[in-house]
C-alpha cells in the first residue's frame, strides 16, 4: 500500500538516484512470515522429492533414473529454500565465498551430472528398445492411451 501511495503522490519519481538493484529489491521484499512460509514450503517439497528419490531407487529397471530425477529436483528444492531466508542475491554471493566457491562447485557440478546420467539412462534404454522390433511403436501406443 506504501508502494501505491508514493507511487501516486509523485514520491517514486523523486527517487531516481537510486540503482536498478535497490528498485528490485524494494519491489519483491517479502515479509519475515513470508520468508519462512516459503522457506518452510520449498524446503518440505525438497526433503519429500529426496525421500521418494531413495524410495523409488530399487524398482526394477527405471528406478535409478527415478531416483537421479527425484534427488536432484529435491537438492534444487532444498537449495532454493534458503533463498527465501536471506535472498537470492544474497545467497549466490555467499555461495560463491572463497571459502565456499570449491564447495559451491562441486556440489552444481555433481547434480548437474546427475541429470544427465538420468538422460543418458532414458536415451540408452530407448535405444536399446529399437532393436527389438515393434516395441517402441507399442510404448508410443500405450503413452498415447494413458493421456487421453
Amino acid at each position: 500500500m506504501d508502494k501505491l501511495k508514493s507511487v501516486l503522490s509523485g514520491e517514486e519519481a523523486r527517487r531516481e538516484d537510486r540503482n536498478v538493484l535497490q528498485t528490485v529489491s524494494e519491489a519483491s521484499s517479502l515479509s519475515w512470515s513470508t520468508r519462512i512460509k516459503g522457506f518452510i514450503a520449498c524446503f518440505v517439497v525438497g526433503a519429500a522429492c529426496t525421500v521418494l528419490g531413495v524410495c523409488v531407487l530399487f524398482l526394477p529397471k527405471i528406478g535409478l533414473t527415478l531416483f537421479i530425477v527425484f534427488y536432484t529436483f529435491g537438492n534444487i528444492c532444498a537449495l532454493c529454500s534458503t533463498m527465501f531466508l536471506m535472498g537470492p542475491v544474497k545467497q549466490l554471493k555467499r555461495m560463491c565465498d572463497k571459502t565456499r566457491a570449491l564447495a559451491t562447485t562441486i556440489m552444481l557440478t555433481c547434480l548437474v551430472l546427475t541429470l544427465c546420467a538420468a538422460f543418458w539412462v532414458l536415451s540408452f534404454t530407448w535405444y536399446s528398445l529399437s532393436y527389438i522390433p515393434c516395441v517402441r511403436e507399442a510404448i508410443l501406443r500405450l503413452v498415447a492411451l494413458c493421456l487421453k
